[in-house]
């Protein structure tokens, strides 16, 4: 039974937007009208709101709201850096650009202005009245300085003089010394002081050094039940600011935040050399102009108005901050082994019946296709796939596309390691993913050194999509073997966001990733492909396609229907095709975790179309589209989520489950689980807005991540039993009936 919606929750005013309505003749209007969209900012907030429910949540462990706390404040800082910037770039050039909405930039910046206020009063209330008194219950309290009894502060001065001191640097700014170039996200003190009592004021600047903890863990005893004190770095640096001015009168001391435009700008026709242009633009990028200034609440009028001059901002662009400047400050708290019995129980994701450790990975996959579903299923074997082809003889070469990856990578060790055994390497390294351009300048650095051959993508597109190609000679003839994936090759990220891996040496599949790679490092032009939709060359157009196939079973009186999960629904022309469908009676169930520009359950329009958002524990990250196709589905996973960016600016891969027991797996068990969801899951309505659902009296309540993390339990149990005796394989991800949930 479908569940019904609640009213939204209770904290932020709900973002209320237009509703589309009929012409006079009661005939809709075309599916381009501004008001068939949402706007593309507002809905990234909406989602925002949506993490800051779950750290509303007084059902989650304590530590995990706080943890979602810092998710809102960092999704923020990246929402002010890159999206907040670029329409301010807009309304400074007096652009007259609308976006489908019909808003103009103008509009977007005072709706999201007004968004944003609100939400983060809502996240620091939520600190200061509920959090933080909860916290202190359970023996974890964060000390006001100026209040530490005797023997804390004695320590405190002691930290002080001997930790921080020697660190801070007074940078006075005056008419010989201008403001100083601050970087992006750094936290300052605004310092005025003056000679002698009624004396001309000076002022100065002080920043808190990046090198320290922001959250100082005091000394604690040595019994169990002893609290765990902390203290503010910058309240510390605060409380003793005056020995860093000796002989001056003190006037007053603010600590605040600038957060700067950190998008890149490169000509790629222009840039001789791309990782040296891209390594000077990352130097300028933490000094771009700056568009959000932090202060705290009680900073005076004067002091704010001088920020807000020094930085060239408005009163819109000013957030008074009645707590830790940034909730990131707390992320000691989440890091604290120590308080584990305040966060979600250890999950330890189970091992592919297929794939147990020490399998001959090779050997599998000539032998089936294999699918893992992360973080439930481990990403180990994606690593040990790569590891073994470093290590092999009989492999010959490696092609990698890498686009984020963690800073120790495992997998960027193998590919150094197989080119100095003098494999052929060859690595597609995005230089340009954001907020990993320095990280991703590292490894190809390394990996040239090595003997690699490092391809830095293609001019003026981002390779996005993830791919590896293993050239191995077996005992019968060379054969290709392919993983193919929705998310990156980073075993962190692949402990925290949901992804699928595809293991195949499918000889079709795999000759056609094979002609991915030698378009994308050669000369070649894109030769089309019957397996693989690739952007952006045909991935928007074959889309439509499948959306329209569905339309047209529907229009012929067969059954349509399309279940999409994405990140992110922007593009305006395949919102339009799924208005088309929707309007032919094509039932579509969209899962979109954040932005989607599409408005559902409008009369004459989209009634057709319902849209769920999940968010949880996991970063919901995988892409998969099905399409029913009168009972012949088509099934795919993806790197690509369906925005103008995906199918225009970037090099995406969605590639087809054709094994049959992986179809069954995705279609009927995967899928329901997310479309089903009564308990992460938020819907959205017409207007914009997201609400929970409700389940009727007796119904059964249903989570996605819950159900996928009990399964893999139950698989790592039954994996554990097959090496004491012999069992049956099972399908990954497949259980009993019984045992499902």
């Amino acid at each position: 039974m479908q569940s019904k919606a609640q009213q939204p929750a209770a904290g932020i005013p709900a973002n209320i937007v237009p509703l589309p309505d009929q012409s006079p003749q009661g005939q809709p209007k075309p599916l381009s009208a501004p008001e068939n969209f949402i706007n593309r900012e507002l809905s990234w907030l909406e989602f925002n709101r949506r993490v800051f429910e779950e750290a509303q949540d007084p059902t989650q462990p304590l530590i995990e709201r706080v943890k979602f706390l810092i998710i809102v404040s960092s999704n923020l800082d990246e929402f002010f850096e890159v999206r907040v910037a670029g329409i301010k770039q807009q309304i400074e050039s007096a652009t007259s650009d609308v976006g489908p909405d019909g808003l103009t930039p103008t509009d977007t910046f005072n709706a999201i202005q007004r968004t944003a206020h609100d939400m983060v009063a809502a996240q620091y209330a939520l600190w200061r009245d509920e959090l933080v008194p909860v916290l202190a219950k359970h023996g974890v309290r964060i000390h006001d300085v100026t209040q530490l009894n005797a023997k804390r502060a004695a320590w405190a001065r002691r930290y002080f003089h001997e930790e921080v001191f020697p660190m801070l640097t007074p940078l006075a700014v005056d008419a010989s010394h201008p403001f100083p170039q601050l970087l992006n996200k750094s936290h300052n003190l605004l310092v005025r002081a003056r000679e002698s009592k009624g004396g001309e004021p000076l002022h100065a600047i002080v920043q808190v050094p990046r090198v320290l903890p922001r959250l100082i863990l005091m000394p604690r005893g040595k019994g169990e039940d002893e609290p765990w004190d902390y203290i503010y770095l910058a309240a510390l640096i605060k409380h003793n600011i005056v020995e860093l001015f000796p002989g001056l009168l003190l006037d007053g001391v603010h600590a605040f935040r600038v957060t700067r435009n950190s998008d890149l700008y490169i000509d790629e026709e222009e840039a001789d050399n791309l990782l040296r242009s891209i390594e000077q633009e990352l130097r300028r990028s933490s000094r771009g102009d700056a568009v959000r200034l932090e202060v705290e609440a009680d900073c005076p009028r004067d002091f704010r108005e001088l920020l807000l001059e020094f930085f060239d901002l408005g009163e819109p662009d000013l957030y008074k901050i009645n707590g830790p400047l940034t909730m990131t400050h707390l992320t000691p708290l989440v890091t604290n082994d120590a308080f584990a019995n305040l966060k979600d129980r250890v999950f330890k994701p189970g091992r592919d019946p297929a794939l147990p450790p020490h399998a001959k990975i090779f050997e599998v996959m000539r032998q089936q296709d294999v699918l893992l579903h992360h973080p439930y299923e481990s990403y180990d074997p994606v690593v040990e796939l790569i590891e073994s082809a470093a290590e092999d003889p009989h492999v010959l070469a490696l092609k990698i596309t890498l686009y984020r990856t963690s800073g120790d990578s495992p997998i960027v060790e193998a590919l150094i390691r197989a080119a100095n055994a003098g494999k052929q390497v060859t690595a597609l390294v995005e230089l340009r993913a954001r907020f990993d351009e320095a990280a991703n300048i590292q490894w190809a650095r390394r990996l040239e050194e090595a003997g690699a051959h490092v391809v830095y993508g293609v001019v003026g597109l981002k390779t996005h999509c993830k791919a590896l190609l293993i050239v191995r000679r077996d005992t019968d003839r060379l054969r290709h073997y392919v993983h193919l994936g929705t998310g990156n090759y980073h075993p962190r990220t692949a402990r925290i966001y949901t992804d699928f891996s595809l293991f195949t040496t499918n000889p079709k599949l795999t000759e056609e990733v094979a002609i991915v790679f030698n378009t994308l490092t050669g000369l070649a032009s894109y030769p089309g492909l019957e397996k693989l939709m690739v952007a952006p060359f045909d991935l928007s157009k074959r889309i439509m396609a499948l959306i329209e196939r569905e339309r047209d079973h529907a229009l012929e009186g067969r059954r349509g229907h399309m279940i999409v999960k994405l990140n992110s629904l922007v593009d305006q022309e395949i919102i339009e095709k799924l208005y088309e469908a929707s309007r032919a009676g094509v039932n579509i169930d969209l899962i979109v975790r954040g932005i989607c520009c599409l408005r559902p359950k409008v009369p004459g329009l989209s009634e057709n179309i319902r849209v769920i958002s999940i968010v949880g524990r996991f970063l919901e990250h995988s892409r998969i589209y099905y399409f029913a196709n009168d009972g012949n589905p088509a099934i795919y996973l993806a790197s690509a989520d369906w925005m103008p960016r995906n199918f225009v600016r970037r090099v995406e891969i969605a590639f087809p489950i054709e094994d049959p027991a992986l179809r069954e797996e995705l279609i009927n068990e995967v899928l329901p689980c997310f479309v089903n969801d009564t308990v992460k899951a938020r819907e959205l309505q017409a207007d914009g807005t997201y609400v929970p659902l409700k389940t009727d009296e007796g119904e059964p309540r249903v989570q996605a991540q819950w159900q996928f993390r009990e399964l893999s339990r139950g698989q790592a149990r039954r994996l554990a039993e097959s090496q004491k005796a012999p069992t049956i394989k099972l399908s990954p991800l497949t259980t009993p009936k019984k045992e499902r949930s």
